[in-house]
């Protein structure tokens, strides 16, 4: 049996996670589940999977799980420390499914104690690329992307000469406001962003779609895990969510990976891996879709491109503050302290005064540097003038 543990197991990514280990439990032995403060989803899950521990991250909320966990005999834990404890545990597979920058200091714990680390949190890569595959080859640990862009990457080079590939091509989306005037999305909500043509995601995934900040994101990630220069990495726009990515090769060929849009693909492929097995999701008809539409990105209405490309040519601390910088921003709109539009002005005003001020330019950062550039590019994006105004 797989030992697997989940860090957000509560989130779409983990709940998804739950629903394909609970169908195949002869498989899979469950030991240890974390989340936030929906304490009584982590409570049922961890009784469905009989899991050894159940952590959540707010220690306020501890006393509630420990009542709804009491005579299961299921240890209970909560804070910042026992989540990254958690991920230290023995296990074969560790699904990082925590949004945002909290994921980074349990990836590395899992990391370190040598476990497969299925990656759903992009940010630990944009964050610390480079010092995260250092530690997986320190620690003998795999990487397994579970982003279905990354995935695919990873599943169409199965078997090839990554030195014969010319460029990867990631598919967007374009989030909920890919037809709208340019002139209107000043005006847009949170409620609108949270809205997704294709696929069911959380709310601030889904807004980073429509922003196209998830996308830049995955740009980043992209370059770190596939060893790949910026420009070759490339975006395009794709609304039907049917191919997730595609690989060019040096004779011209094309390898696209297809699905329908469901995250159990991926999900499911990291989870089995290194076999194939067979997972609940729809099969594509192509006769049915009958076609097929793509075109490139518009950077007047997706800013965060342009971003992504100046992070991976600043390098060093750039990706941290990058992150850090966006994920302020998006509390911002989801405040309504600032419009969808201005998300992109706060990280770019970070990025400036942090340049400006040599922050950004370290070779080789340590974790200590990127917590402290992440810590950094929070406290100047409460003080840019967006938000001071």
């Amino acid at each position: 049996m797989k030992r697997v543990t989940i860090l957000g197991a509560t989130g779409s990514i983990g709940c998804q996670t739950v629903e394909l280990i609970e169908a195949a439990p002869e498989r899979f032995e469950t030991v240890a589940l974390t989340g936030g403060r929906n304490v009584a989803l982590l409570a049922d899950q961890a009784r469905r999977l009989g899991a050894k521990i159940a952590v959540t991250c707010h220690d306020d909320c501890r006393a509630d799980l420990e009542q709804r966990l009491a005579g299961s005999g299921i240890e209970v834990a909560s804070g910042d420390a026992a989540i990254a404890e958690a991920a230290a545990r023995p296990a074969d597979l560790v699904m990082s499914a925590i949004v945002g920058a909290a994921g980074l200091l349990p990836g590395f714990a899992a990391i370190r104690q040598g476990a497969t680390l299925a990656l759903a949190n992009k940010e630990t890569m944009v964050a610390a690329g480079p010092l995260v595959l250092a530690e997986a080859r320190a620690h003998g640990a795999t990487l397994l992307p579970v982003d279905s862009e990354h995935s695919a990457v990873f599943q169409a080079l199965v078997g090839e000469d990554r030195g014969a590939v010319e460029r990867v091509i990631l598919t967007a989306s374009g989030g909920a406001f890919r037809d709208w005037p340019l002139e209107q999305l000043a005006t847009a909500t949170p409620e609108q962003a949270a809205t997704h043509p294709n696929w069911a995601m959380g709310q601030r995934i889904t807004i980073d779609s429509a922003s196209m900040f998830n996308k830049a994101l995955e740009v980043i990630e992209a370059k770190e895990l596939f060893d790949l220069r910026s420009d070759q990495v490339e975006v395009v726009v794709h609304p039907e969510s049917l191919i997730h990515a595609l690989v060019g090769f040096n004779d011209g060929a094309l390898m696209a990976h297809m699905g329908a849009p469901d995250m159990r693909h991926a999900i499911g492929y990291a989870l089995n891996w290194p076999e194939r097995r067979d997972l609940p999701v729809a099969r594509l008809d192509l006769a049915a879709v009958g076609s097929m539409s793509f075109r490139a990105p518009d950077e007047a209405r997706y800013p965060a491109l342009r971003l992504a490309r100046r992070v991976m040519e600043e390098g060093g601390l750039a990706g941290a503050a990058f992150n850090a910088a966006k994920e302020a921003a998006l509390d911002a709109f989801l405040d309504r302290r600032i419009g969808f539009m201005q998300m992109a002005q706060v990280v770019e005003q970070v990025l400036d005064t942090m340049s400006r001020a040599g922050a950004l330019r370290v070779d080789s950062p340590g974790l200590d540097a990127v917590l402290g550039a992440d810590a950094e590019a929070r406290a100047r994006a409460a003080r840019t003038d967006l938000l001071t105004a």
